[in-house]
């Protein structure tokens, strides 16, 4: 009895595993629809024959395998249930298994009859069921590995196929899919959920099902094309339209509605209207009949407006096809041109030159009056539109063209103007003495246009004017006097080397015929008067009252130059610069001695008369008699009499002061000043200046402020007259500075100076008597208690230049003064300054 319970329980293990493996195929012939556009015409039998490709015998055969298998399943059971029953029958069960087994591998071997593998997934189990011919996708692998795509699908495919098998996993999608495997194979993949399972299908295309596949697709593509054209049709700016065999308006779109002025396109096609008139529509029906094209410019009315059309047509099946392309402005653009070239004709007939244009096949296509005559041709020869060999033959016997000893060759070259790409000028010297410009144009539509003009008189006036302008050039090179001529538009066209030489400009820049302002600005360093330069701009640039203009040059090196400048006939001016320097030097020369002379015995005669005798006798009597009072020795003074006796003392040293401030102005005026040089201590200098003031910083309650670098060394001088500088300089600004104020002096080491600096805090000076500070008897209080005759900067000014120095004055109103002094270092100035 155990054995009879083992052997049920293997029957049914076995049953059990030909019911998975065996039939699921046949289940999704029975389940698995053949998608939702078949499943509505096909049955059962449809969906079994789409899903295996089988003919109907096939069908019939597989049918009554099925009925078989479900009997045999059905006699198996009934047959163990017997077998329990009665386990004396063992072995007739066994057969009966091993028969129901066969029969299980038969339908198999009919499921698999075909290369084809199924992959089937259970619900809620990632493991998939693999039958089939794996080695048809993934040969020499194993069977897990159909599942990586990647591995036999290119990258795009095999991304498509993981985003299906997903789906239809996921959410039960089916899908049909035609792919190229990696290896160059089409297959076919077909995924569908039956019964709980997710089942794919993949074989491989051949045959008829391949040449199925391709048909559909191209039946796609046919009809994605289809859908590209009518939307293109459908958009186009262009009337385009279809008729049927019987003629009428079969498709039209928005622009033919809106040609016709139809409501819409629909409308169009229901009114069956036209857009061509009846003789128009008549011409194409009947160029249609006879090529199954048309083609034509016709004049169309569309939307109200009179316009010009390029109408195409093709006969198509038993209808037709048309477009209307809107060629208006082409229309209008190829009459002007017509217009343009007709009037080019007649302009080119006009004109002395001789025209002859030859076409791309080097025939004559044109010429014109003065070409005729140019070469005395015959008209009639010339009518008969020759080719540009014989018109060269027949000018060559009669011998018009130049002698060439090699005419063929000559030939050749003139006529690779008709491959050339840019024009091409020559001259011509004809035996009769004559000498042409020939100018071979290339036309852009193929061909040449050759230009002759008779240039021989032009030659000859050439070389007449190149001798004259040679022989001009040779003469004003030879002249001593700087000569320039300037064109109408104020541009060099003529210079000699003189006038280079004499401006020190480059012969170089003014072959490149610089403008007079150009000019002007090269030599403005020698010579800088802006109302010179504006008058010869003037004479240069000027249309009318052109007349001569002499002006004189002084320039900065000290040359003076005699200019004038005079119209020329031809518009152009010439102006000529005479060196006149050394006659102005002696004349100037002899002024200034004269002026000199002059001034100084007039200076002679007051200083001696004014100062010597009247002032400077008296005044020392005085302060001879107060020292003599101020003595001890000659008795005791009152209080009141020491008092007036101090008062006078003061006044006359003054007084004495003055009179030395005026002599020494005298004798530096008369260039009679010499300077005792020698090395002078800047510190010390300062302090012996400060020193002479002491009493009135006292008496005023200011401080002066010294800044000098104990460092600072000394510089080659007067001394003495420094001192007297530096003194002028600080009784100045103590004497304008208010009480409590400071007085500030200060001394730096330049580079080629040493710069000595008095400021104070005074009221400053106004811009207008700036410039007069420094002349004689110049005194301006502003308000302070400074009075003086003013000789203190005179004096200062002049001692600071006699030693070749400079003196600057900066201030502002209510933000007082500042003085500079520069005395240069250098000793060769120091001798210049003394002498």
């Amino acid at each position: 009895m155990s054995g009879v319970i083992v052997a049920m329980r293997r029957t049914l293990l076995s049953c059990t595993s030909l019911a998975r493996n065996g039939l699921i195929g046949l289940a999704a012939l029975v389940l698995l629809p053949a998608g939702p556009a078949a499943a509505a015409d096909l049955g059962v039998l449809g969906a079994l024959s789409i899903f295996f490709d089988l003919n109907r015998q096939e069908i019939a055969v597989l049918t009554t395998a099925l009925a078989l298998l479900g009997f045999s399943v059905v006699a198996a059971i009934l047959l163990m249930h017997t077998r329990v029953r009665a386990a004396n029958n063992e072995a007739e069960l066994l057969v009966d298994i091993g028969q129901l087994q066969v029969q299980a591998d038969r339908y198999r071997a009919l499921l698999f009859a075909e290369p084809q593998v199924l992959i089937a997934w259970a619900a809620g189990d990632n493991r998939p069921q693999i039958s089939g011919d794996v080695s048809l996708l993934v040969p020499q692998e194993s069977p897990q590995r159909i599942l990586a795509f990647g591995t036999w699908l290119p990258p795009e495919p095999a991304l498509q196929m993981d985003h299906a098998v997903d789906a239809l996993r996921e959410a039960g999608e089916g899908f049909l899919l035609h792919l190229t495997t990696s290896t160059g194979h089409a297959i076919e993949a077909m995924g569908r959920a039956i019964g709980g399972e997710a089942i794919v299908r993949i074989r491989e295309l051949s045959g008829l099902r391949r040449e199925l596949a391709e048909t559909n697709l191209r039946h796609k593509a046919l009809l994605e094309e289809t859908e590209m054209l009518r939307g293109f049709a459908a958009t186009s700016p262009w009337p385009i339209w279809a008729k049927s065999a019987k003629g009428s308006l079969a498709y039209a779109n928005a622009a033919y509605a809106r040609a016709t002025e139809a409501a819409s396109v629909s409308d169009a096609t229901d009114r069956n209207l036209e857009l061509l008139d009846s003789d128009d529509r008549a011409e194409m029906e009947h160029a249609l009949a006879v090529s199954e094209t048309f083609s034509a410019r016709l004049p169309i009315v569309a939307g109200g407006e009179r316009r010009i059309y390029d109408v195409r047509a093709v006969k198509i099946g038993g209808g037709s096809v048309g477009v209307a392309i809107d060629a208006s402005e082409a229309d209008a653009l190829s009459s002007a041109l017509v217009r343009m070239a007709e009037a080019h004709r007649r302009t080119l007939d006009q004109l002395s030159s001789g025209v002859a244009v030859f076409d791309a096949q080097r025939r004559l296509a044109f010429y014109n009056d003065s070409y005729r005559r140019l070469w005395d041709l015959d008209r009639a020869f010339l009518d008969g539109n020759p080719d540009d060999s014989s018109v060269l033959d027949r000018l060559r016997a009669a011998r018009k063209l130049p002698e060439q000893p090699d005419f063929r060759a000559w030939k050749l070259k003139l006529h690779e103007a008709y491959r050339a790409v840019e024009t091409a000028k020559d001259t011509w010297y004809l035996p009769d003495g004559r000498a042409l410009s020939v100018v071979t144009t290339p036309n852009p539509e193929g061909g040449v246009t050759y230009l002759f003009d008779d240039v021989t008189e032009s030659l000859e006036l050439a070389r007449r004017f190149d001798g004259l302008i040679r022989v001009q050039r040779e003469t004003l090179d030879s002249l001593a006097e700087g000569v320039a001529v300037f064109g109408s538009n104020g541009r060099a066209q003529l210079f000699n080397p003189a006038f280079a030489k004499m401006w020190k400009l480059s012969p170089d820049a003014l072959r490149e015929q610089p403008h007079i302002d150009t000019v002007e600005e090269w030599c403005r360093p020698l010579f800088d008067d802006t109302h010179i330069w504006r008058t010869i701009r003037e004479a240069i640039t000027a249309i009318e009252n052109r007349v001569d203009v002499p002006l004189k040059l002084d320039r900065k090196d000290g040359s003076v130059l005699d200019c004038m400048t005079r119209p020329l006939p031809d518009g152009a001016t010439m102006l000529t610069f005479q060196d006149i320097t050394d006659t102005e030097n002696v004349e100037r020369a002899l002024r200034e001695s004269n002026e000199a002379l002059e001034a100084a015995d007039q200076m002679k005669v007051d200083f001696v008369h004014h100062v010597s005798y009247e002032l400077r006798a008296p005044l020392t009597t005085i302060i001879g008699f107060a020292h003599f009072l101020s003595d001890p020795s000659t008795g005791p003074l009152t209080a009141k009499q020491a008092e007036y006796l101090d008062y006078v003392t003061k006044s006359t040293n003054a007084l004495l002061a003055l009179t030395n401030n005026i002599l020494d102005l005298a004798t530096i005026d008369a260039g009679a000043m010499k300077l005792e040089l020698g090395p002078v201590d800047i510190g010390k200098a300062i302090e012996a200046a400060a020193e002479g003031i002491q009493d009135r910083l006292a008496t005023d309650r200011i401080r002066l402020k010294v800044d000098v670098d104990p460092n600072i060394g000394s510089f080659v001088g007067d001394e003495r007259r420094v001192v007297q500088v530096l003194y002028n300089l600080l009784a100045n600004a103590v004497g304008f500075s208010p009480q409590d104020a400071i007085v500030g002096i200060s001394a730096k080491r330049s580079e080629h100076a040493i710069v000595f600096t008095v400021t104070d805090s005074g009221p400053g000076i106004a811009p207008d008597v700036k410039d007069k500070v420094f002349d004689w008897f110049e005194s301006h209080s502003h308000g302070s208690r400074h009075r003086g005759a003013g000789l203190g900067l005179s004096l200062v000014r002049s001692f600071v230049e006699l030693h070749g120095g400079m003196v600057r004055v900066d201030s502002a109103v209510g933000k007082g003064t500042s003085v500079t002094c520069d005395f240069p270092t250098d000793q060769a100035m120091h001798r210049n300054a003394a002498e």
